[in-house]
């Protein structure tokens, strides 16, 4: 069963777990052939639509789909982002990221943003040398830079609070 959250307004049910579809329990046939990528003919109790994938984030699982000239943005939750909802924890990856801390021991190559600059997830933030491989650590969410804790040349340790964000 998938939930489907249109135009961040309307939610429906969808079972495609049969033959044809079931919508908010109630169940038809359709027929849906590809034209070219992205692109699809879909028939339905009789009406012809067109439908076209404009953008897709597998991250976010959301869609921007024109339909019939009309466009529309779809959000998906599966069975598995439902039950994270029942629990009380499908928020989690969207707290804000207070620092950012070394993935292992290395060595500051370059540190790539300065205090009070605005991060964007997977900005790069600087260079980590380890075992003899330059790593670009990045931002794992949005923020603002508030203190960098190390200076280039630094030898840090695994879990080091490189830099805080606010």
């Amino acid at each position: 069963m998938l939930e489907l959250k249109i135009n961040d307004k309307t939610v429906h049910r969808v079972d495609l777990s049969g033959e044809g579809i079931n919508l908010d329990g109630k169940s038809f046939a359709w027929d849906i052939k590809p034209l070219k990528p992205g692109n699809f003919h879909i028939l339905v109790d009789h009406r012809s639509y067109l439908a076209e994938v404009i953008d897709y984030d597998a991250a976010t699982k959301t869609f921007s789909l024109r339909i019939n000239q009309n466009t529309y943005q779809v959000s998906v939750k599966d069975r598995y982002d439902q039950l994270l909802d029942q629990l009380g924890i499908s928020n989690l990856a969207d707290q804000q990221v207070k620092e950012i801390k070394a993935p292992m021991p290395g060595l500051v190559l370059d540190i790539l943003v300065d205090e009070g600059a605005a991060l964007k997830k997977e900005d790069s933030v600087l260079v980590l040398e380890a075992m003899k491989m330059e790593n670009i650590l990045k931002s794992p969410g949005e923020g603002v830079i508030k203190k960098i804790n190390v200076k280039t040349g630094d030898a840090v340790e695994k879990n080091q609070v490189l830099l805080h964000m606010e």
